[in-house]
């Protein structure tokens, strides 16, 4: 948007405060349409209405219902790595094994989006962004370990990534029976188990290497 200075009397660009609040309108109302029914059956003219909107407007940030989709998943998915921090592998306090509680009190929030994703069988795109998020933050992770040496590294990083986001599936699909304090709790003790039983077995195969390569003293 362009805003006139009377000063020079041209136009220079200038972020409008309006924009985000309309942008979070229009993602909220497609929110909404999607607890109602399949994304396919939704239309801009929907979208528009529910967020009291004319289509001209929504076009002006939007270029298809596709598009909006799109950056409504990368907005959410972008909120959670921000609570979760699962690509921060320097940040040890914010790692989902010690504190995941923050990430169940996101899902918590934004339950109906999430809820919405999930539910709408035709959209792959949604758990593909939200495995390749999940699979890469844990792949982080475990380079700092002795994992890092193990040939079953990928193998490792597909199980926890499966477990990981198998939990969250099935909190949100049931309408969060458990509290995010007893959620958090749960995947901490499984998350570390599994962490532990993966460095055990690469700690014993590094050991037993280094005994064989070396030989008899």
């Amino acid at each position: 948007m362009y805003i006139r200075l009377e000063s020079r009397g041209g136009f220079v660009p200038k972020t409008d405060r309006r924009i985000p609040k309309t942008r979070q309108a229009i993602q909220n109302a497609l929110i909404e349409l999607m607890a109602e029914k399949a994304f396919d059956r939704i239309t801009i003219n929907d979208i528009a209405q529910k967020a009291d909107l004319n289509r001209g407007t929504l076009y002006l940030h939007y270029a298809d219902k596709y598009d909006l989709l799109d950056q409504c998943i990368k907005d959410h998915l972008s909120q959670m790595v921000a609570h979760c921090m699962l690509s921060n592998p320097d940040e040890p306090c914010s790692d989902i094994v010690q504190s995941p509680l923050p990430l169940f009190r996101h899902l918590e929030k934004h339950f109906v989006f999430y809820a919405s994703m999930l539910n709408n069988k035709g959209l792959v795109c949604f758990k593909e962004q939200l495995v390749a998020m999940v699979k890469n933050g844990i792949a982080e992770r475990l380079k700092k370990e002795v994992l890092r040496e193990a040939s079953n590294q990928e193998a490792a990083v597909q199980y926890m990534t499966s477990a990981f986001v198998g939990v969250v599936e099935w909190w949100i699909q049931t309408n969060m029976p458990l509290t995010p304090t007893e959620m958090a709790k749960q995947l901490k003790d499984m998350v570390e188990l599994n962490f532990s039983l993966h460095f055990n077995r690469a700690g014993a195969a590094a050991m037993h290497a280094i005994a064989r390569d070396s030989g008899p003293v």
